[in-house]
């Protein structure tokens, strides 16, 4: 059984510039006017029939609350395996249990401010998987929704001026980069992850 959220402080990797680990903060406080640079991680799931599992925010999400974005992000605990953290965070929040994770951008890095002035401010490895198992179950305290949409709809969508999180929109100008067919992507080169980063290449 997961551990109960609220009966952990997760913590998140803070980093330098260069991807090296200089520290740790607690989750809940490290977004602010003045968020430092630290680890996460997006994953897209798609299924065999090129869909691609869209979720809407929860509500009552600290930053980006109700926007449209990937299918799943998060941060990896200190010492945790990135691989590791996709697959829970999955079944974290969409009640789905997956299996061959693949590295997709490696080297993706943001930084976004909200109106309100709230930073986000991350390297944050891409991910991608395939998964044709049960319809995801939602945690609703982190999304609201949870769709099956055709990439290509999806990607003219965005092209269109969607309205996705900003690391959404920048992912997509990267992923279109790597083919028109999610499935045959090539995977991206572990030796571009942060240093900080652990990951093990075995995980597809």
């Amino acid at each position: 059984m997961p551990t109960t959220p609220s009966l952990v402080t997760e913590h998140v990797v803070l980093v330098d510039e260069g991807g090296s680990a200089v520290g740790t903060q607690p989750k809940a406080t490290v977004h602010t006017r003045r968020t430092p640079l630290h680890l996460a991680f997006s994953c897209y799931v798609f299924n065999s029939r090129n869909e691609v599992l869209i979720t809407q925010r929860a509500d009552d999400k600290k930053t980006w609350p109700s926007v449209t974005t990937n299918s799943c992000c998060g941060h990896p605990s200190p010492g945790e395996d990135l691989g590791v953290a996709v697959v829970r965070r999955l079944e974290q929040e969409l009640g789905i249990k997956v299996s061959g994770i693949r590295l997709l951008l490696p080297e993706f890095r943001y930084r976004a401010v909200m109106t309100d002035g709230i930073v986000e401010n991350e390297l944050c490895p891409v991910f991608g998987v395939v998964y044709d198992g049960p319809d995801p179950n939602s945690n609703p305290a982190e999304v609201s929704r949870a769709d099956w949409y055709p990439w290509q709809d999806f990607v003219r969508f965005v092209d269109d001026g969607g309205d996705v999180s900003p690391w959404c929109r920048e992912q997509m100008v990267q992923l279109k980069g790597l083919g028109d067919d999610p499935l045959h992507w090539p995977s991206g080169n572990t030796a571009d992850l942060p240093q900080a980063a652990l990951y093990r290449s075995d995980h597809a």
